[in-house]
């Protein structure tokens, strides 16, 4: 069956089953792979992408779930704020192994964009992304920087 939805600011249509997680139409269909595979239970968190708006778990979210909706991956957030989050995770030097970040950048642009206080708090609230080695303080600085950074600009 046909699936059409917006991925990253262009219209896609993809003809798969109706059950295939995103995750894997955007890998094996669609050639992205920013978001990865890592627990295939929506727990870790290494495939978030954003589905109009909201952090998304993608390895458990059907294909069918998505049509007529928006969809950003990490290879989409260019516009101001994923750059500055692009940017901080290099300069704090954030990924140690690296294959959770890009997961970590999605979720750390959706706390950002919902425009809420940007605080501990809000940041235990919202990343509930796992990182196996352990970086959550400098993810955490990253965050803060980029929130600060965002406000005085």
């Amino acid at each position: 069956m046909a699936h059409e939805f917006n991925l990253n600011g262009s219209t896609q249509s993809v003809s798969t089953d109706d059950g295939k997680p995103l995750l894997w139409v955007l890998r094996e269909d669609l050639g992205l792979n920013g978001a990865k595979f890592g627990c295939g239970v929506g727990m870790c968190g290494a495939c978030t992408v954003m589905v109009d708006g909201v952090a998304t778990r993608s390895c458990v979210t059907p294909i069918s779930q998505i049509a007529g909706k928006t969809v950003e991956t990490v290879e989409g957030l260019n516009d101001s704020l994923g750059r500055a989050l692009k940017n901080a995770w290099v300069e704090l030097r954030v990924p140690q192994c690296g294959y959770c970040q890009t997961g970590q950048l999605v979720a750390a642009y959706s706390l950002l964009k919902k425009n809420t206080p940007v605080n501990d708090e809000t940041i235990n609230e919202t990343m509930t992304n796992i990182c196996r080695c352990g970086t959550y303080g400098r993810i955490r600085t990253a965050i803060k920087k980029v929130a600060t950074e965002e406000a005085g600009s």
